[in-house]
């Protein structure tokens, strides 16, 4: 089932995600309206928050940037790149930082470039609640982050400077009013 995603405004994107256990609702059919609401919405990771729920679940598929020829030396790790992540946390950070333009579903029409650390060490829950820990690095660790922050209640746009907080002010708050053009189900706040 696609879901509708949650707008920049909405409350529950501000929240800290609780852990959840192995017992918790239905929650293969959560990750598979999960993931049919991000393909509908061409997105490569999703948040539960960005669904309405305070949970610390996401998930991932970059496969479709292994055919981007700036991925080329990395196509092959890409190509297989899809994950669900439960209770996670970011255990280390590290790395040079570096610049990647960012965007979100919860963001439509906003892009900006943030500065991430280059690689980072998780410890999570797969879907069968087997535990990982694991290092990533490259757009693979860029894009952990992006959703990791889903969860902790942090979007992109706190990643910037003030001046460019400044000059998307306008565009944010016109979204939060649901004036935005999009070419998936969004939910507004009220």
């Amino acid at each position: 089932m696609i879901l509708p995603i949650r707008a920049f405004g909405d409350p529950v994107l501000r929240k800290v995600g609780k852990d959840i256990d192995k017992d918790y609702p239905e929650l293969q059919e959560l990750i598979d309206n999960m993931f049919e609401t991000m393909y509908s919405a061409n997105g490569i990771g999703l948040a539960a928050p960005q669904i309405g729920l305070d949970i610390r679940v996401f998930i991932i598929d970059v496969t479709p940037l292994a055919e981007d020829e700036d991925y080329e030396d990395i196509k092959d790790e890409l190509a297989e790149f899809k994950k669900v992540f439960i209770n996670a946390q970011i255990l280390e950070e590290s790395g040079e930082e570096w610049k990647f333009n960012e965007g979100c579903l919860s963001i439509p029409d906003i892009r900006e470039d943030v500065k991430r650390k280059g690689t980072i060490v998780i410890e999570y829950y797969d879907e069968n609640f087997v535990k990982h820990t694991e290092t990533f690095s490259d757009i693979r660790a860029r894009v952990i982050q992006h959703e990791y922050d889903h969860i902790e209640g942090v979007l992109f746009t706190d990643h910037l400077s003030a001046l460019k907080k400044k000059l998307v002010k306008g565009k944010l708050t016109k979204i939060s009013q649901g004036d935005v053009n999009i070419g998936y189900k969004m939910r507004f706040p009220k």
